[in-house]
């Protein structure tokens, strides 16, 4: 029983994440945020300012910021009030060897309001990173790639096959999108959530590898260690949480998972 409440749950979640790529993007200068707030070594070097976008065309089954997916739920706001608020704490961010990070959700499902905030800061001597899964690459023209010193990319899995299943979407164009990465010769980190029975398998954490290690511009991988610290986010939402019942993953799993990075030249962290 509880299995196929989970199906039709996912399911319902799933539809109302492809309705979320017919949702119409703010007018010029303007954008849908969940919130912004100071972040350190999660969202890119040093201290971060982070702006979290609303609005995601996935549905994760790990996903520990359900907040953010539906544009619908979240605070408009201008580009002028985000840079204002990046001003009061520019020398803080600055002297910490950080910079501003755009996040969600899904930043790439607003690109217009995505890349006038990285210009902005981009042109003013701060270090820009955008976070994103690349499902919505194509959305990212040249010049908001060029403003962008830093892309910290979510490779959820190699296999094509179990791609829908964790996430809803396809795998290709978050490939894709990493192989522009590349050619543009944009610094990328990547991010790979492990998570036991689901991406820890090992010809999958081997692919993700191989693939890592053909682009030439992937500084490192950050492995993240799957949790359930959003249960209680789930909770107050109304929300089933998917993977109530998976065990964040121990420490031998994590060394092994290293070393197959390692294995193929890439670092790990």
């Amino acid at each position: 029983m509880r299995e196929r409440l989970l199906d039709d749950s996912t399911a319902r979640l799933r539809q109302d994440a492809a309705a979320e790529l017919s949702q119409a993007e703010p007018a010029a200068g303007r954008g849908v945020i969940e919130s912004w707030d100071l972040s350190v070594g999660v969202d890119g070097p040093g201290t971060r300012f982070a702006v979290f976008t609303c609005g995601c065309p996935l549905r994760c089954l790990y996903c520990h910021n359900p907040e953010t997916w539906r544009m619908r739920d979240g605070r408009r706001v201008t580009v002028d009030e985000v840079m204002a608020e990046v001003d009061r704490y520019r020398r803080f961010i600055s002297v910490a060897g950080g910079g501003v990070t755009v996040s969600g959700g899904e930043p790439l499902l607003q690109p217009r309001f995505t890349g006038e905030v990285l210009r902005r800061c981009h042109e003013s001597g701060l270090h820009t990173a955008l976070d994103t899964s690349g499902f919505l690459g194509d959305r990212a023209s040249d010049a908001l790639l060029a403003d962008t010193d830093l892309v910290l990319l979510d490779i959820k899995s190699s296999d094509p096959e179990g791609y829908p299943r964790l996430t809803g979407g396809s795998l290709e164009p978050t490939l894709r999108f990493a192989r522009r990465l590349a050619g543009l010769g944009r610094p990328v980190w990547v991010r790979f959530v492990l998570v036991p029975g689901y991406t820890d398998a090992e010809d999958n954490v081997d692919g993700l590898a191989r693939f890592v290690a053909t682009l030439g511009n992937v500084e490192r991988v950050d492995v993240l260690p799957f949790h359930r610290m959003a249960a209680g986010k789930y909770a107050r939402l109304g929300l089933v949480f998917p993977l109530a019942d998976v065990r964040p993953p121990d420490g031998a799993l994590l060394r092994r998972v290293h070393a197959q990075f390692a294995a193929h030249g890439v670092t790990s962290v």
